[in-house]
């Protein structure tokens, strides 16, 4: 499969779709090891990414490494499908506001300004899932150890939320989810933008090999950026009510007792995670894009 100009603007829709999709290959593909790099952010117990696998494999068996899969699979498609449909819709605005023509080319900084209006709408739906996607994940420990689930599932988690704490508690993070993303939603479109066109041959088109290493490389700038603030985040939804009073509470607390090292806890599966699930996501969303344009929407 190689990426060809196309010969019509796909729409907003078709973006959409196409994102959709990008982000099932994403997760599918990322999911045992984000739930790696979740245990090492939350829990002290591991020694690493290795360590960490091998506890949860002989704890959990190998349906372990997909604990809490429900919510971001579920999730996921409207997440990744609002974020490319906000790329677009940020790439056509700096179109719009500098008159450009559909077909004209966009300079790199246009593209991540646009990479950053897409973190904004895709964040109303991320901070929830990844809410109940963490509890979920850290319950599958507690249960290994004795404990009684908390929650029966996705449904149950994001139910028992809003009766204890209402949508606050629900949406609790999403301050955090923002400052996270938008940096690194930068960082993924600018980054796939500028490789694409250096793989691109002289005719234009990308072979699926450099959209694949191009969609790799993007998700690991993107978590070499996000990764403090993910840590962050992380301590923030998981923790008990009243264990920390704000999002500056969780930074204090983690440096005086773990160190600036902390912030970097979970780096290891992150970058793992990050090549093969962001390569799956590019290509599954050039795939897409590709069949939908012949379709013609």
């Amino acid at each position: 499969m190689t990426e060809e100009t196309p010969k019509r603007e796909l729409s907003g829709f078709a973006n959409f779709l196409a994102g959709g999709f990008g982000g099932m290959c994403l997760v599918i593909v990322g999911h045992p090891l984000d739930l790696l790099k979740v245990k090492l952010q939350t829990g002290g117990q591991y020694k690493g990414v290795a360590d960490a696998a091998a506890k949860t494999l002989q704890a959990e068996g190998p349906r372990g490494f997909y604990r809490g899969v429900s919510a971001p699979l579920v999730g996921v498609s409207p997440i990744f499908a609002t974020c490319f449909w906000g790329y677009d819709m940020g790439l056509k605005l700096c179109r719009a506001a500098k008159g450009k023509d559909a077909d004209a080319k966009m300079s790199l900084g246009e593209k991540m300004l646009a990479g950053a209006f897409s973190a904004l709408p895709a964040t109303a739906l991320m901070a929830p899932v990844e809410r109940i996607k963490c509890l979920l994940q850290i319950q599958g420990e507690e249960v290994a150890r004795g404990a009684k689930p908390k929650y029966l599932g996705m449904v149950d988690c994001a139910r028992k939320l809003h009766a204890t704490g209402g949508i606050g508690s629900v949406f609790k993070g999403w301050e955090v989810t923002l400052m996270r993303d938008v940096p690194g939603s930068v960082a993924y479109f600018g980054v796939y933008e500028f490789l694409k066109e250096a793989f691109a041959a002289e005719d234009g088109t990308v072979s699926s090999a450099g959209i694949l290493s191009a969609g790799g490389f993007a998700g690991m700038a993107t978590w070499a950026v996000a990764i403090p603030p993910d840590v962050i985040k992380s301590r923030w939804q998981t923790a008990a009510e009243g264990t920390y009073s704000n999002l500056g509470d969780v930074l204090r607390t983690l440096l005086r007792e773990e160190g600036a090292a902390a912030l970097y806890r979970g780096v290891a599966p992150a970058m793992l995670r990050a090549f093969p699930a962001n390569a799956a996501c590019f290509f599954g969303v050039d795939l897409a894009k590709s069949i939908l344009g012949s379709a013609g929407l």
